[in-house]
């Protein structure tokens, strides 16, 4: 099992927690393969303000159990330049997938997520390849 720490998108949490069967859940897959996850503070947000009072319990947990990554002056660096790059480009993305793109990039991690095609715009950003 490989030790390096995934950062997970918003996209791969809500698929593991709409799916009964969570051993068909994209997260479970990546799960065999590593070990260790973190999530973006971004992330953890979109969660939260999307969650019903019922379903905060269930998130609260999840996220005593993996690294929520605070987005910081690095993240802020890199969220700046690659907010120009993709602009120059007529290519940006939401802002959200930026920042938590940004953290990725900041914190040298790989990013799964069920979007690829919007992070694989962002230079130096490391996607998981989701064939685990």
């Amino acid at each position: 099992m490989e030790s390096e720490i995934i950062l997970l998108d918003t996209g791969i949490l809500i698929d593991y927690f709409r799916k009964k069967n969570k051993s068909k859940s994209t997260f479970y897959s990546i799960s065999k393969f590593y070990n260790s996850f973190a999530v973006s503070i971004v992330t953890k947000y979109e969660i939260m303000v999307g969650s019903t009072n019922e379903q905060s319990f269930f998130w609260q947990e999840f996220f005593e159990q993996v690294e929520v990554i605070p987005f910081d002056e690095n993240c802020l660096k890199v969220a700046v330049s690659n907010y120009k790059y993709l602009r120059r480009k007529n290519q940006l993305i939401e802002i959200e997938d930026l920042f938590i793109g940004s953290t990725g990039i900041a914190y040298n991690l790989k990013i799964a997520t069920l979007n690829p095609q919007h992070f694989q715009r962002m230079e130096k950003l490391q996607l998981l390849e989701m064939n685990v």
